[in-house]
């Protein structure tokens, strides 16, 4: 229901109340707004350097070392790089799987096989070609790295708004490492969380490897 509201001449007007998902929807827009603009104007050199660092910290982690399968992706734009990484696990002899958009927002997934395994697709992502594996084979990964424009010290991680990732670490197994890819000042205290949104166990940036505490 709205409110009514005394205007300075006497009259009464009407105010639509605000409901607290819309204001939950309003906070995560404008924050995403915001982090989106500082990604933009990040030079492409410190995006370059941001992702051998974060591959370096990532491939230390005893989680990575000791996986068979890791789910992960393919940046784009200026987003933390993933290449550097890519390749690293690659040479090790991880079998990678990397995201295939659905048209339903869903999230299919398909084997990498180096960069020739890549084709663009729906906007601007790079995806597997082959063989798909079905939206459950996140679940058999041992380690799942995910995008993220932001996550707080109790790993609720803001994503771009489409749901994708909600749901596909819906079908993760409770104690998979789930470690998200930031730049060090997106790391922040508190991000606003819906019921569906799904935590990270672990954040990678370019200073390091942390893992929030419980949310």
């Amino acid at each position: 229901m709205g409110a009514s509201l005394a205007t300075p001449g006497g009259s009464v007007g009407r105010v639509d109340a605000v409901s607290p998902r819309e204001s939950l929807e309003a906070r995560k827009t404008a924050l995403r707004d915001r982090l989106v603009t500082g990604r933009n104007r990040r030079p492409l050199a410190e995006v370059g350097v941001a992702a051998r660092e974060i591959a370096e910290h990532l491939l230390a982690t005893p989680e990575v070392r000791r996986a068979a399968t890791v789910a992960a992706y393919v940046s784009v734009g200026t987003e933390p790089g993933t290449g550097p990484l890519l390749e690293s696990l690659a040479t090790t002899g991880k079998r990678l799987v990397l995201p295939v958009l659905l048209p339903d927002g869903d999230l299919d997934w398909g084997v990498y096989g180096g960069p020739a395994s890549l084709a663009p697709a729906r906007l601007g992502l790079l995806e597997p070609v082959g063989p798909r594996l079905g939206p459950d084979a996140v679940a058999t990964a041992d380690v799942v790295l995910v995008p993220a424009l932001a996550v707080d010290r109790r790993g609720v991680r803001l994503g771009r708004g489409g749901g994708s990732y909600d749901r596909a670490l819906a079908r993760v197994p409770v104690g998979t490492f789930v470690c998200a890819l930031l730049y060090g000042d997106e790391l922040l205290d508190d991000v606003p969380r819906a019921d569906h949104d799904r935590t990270v166990t672990a954040v990678v940036t370019p200073r390091g490897v942390s893992r929030p505490g419980p949310a």
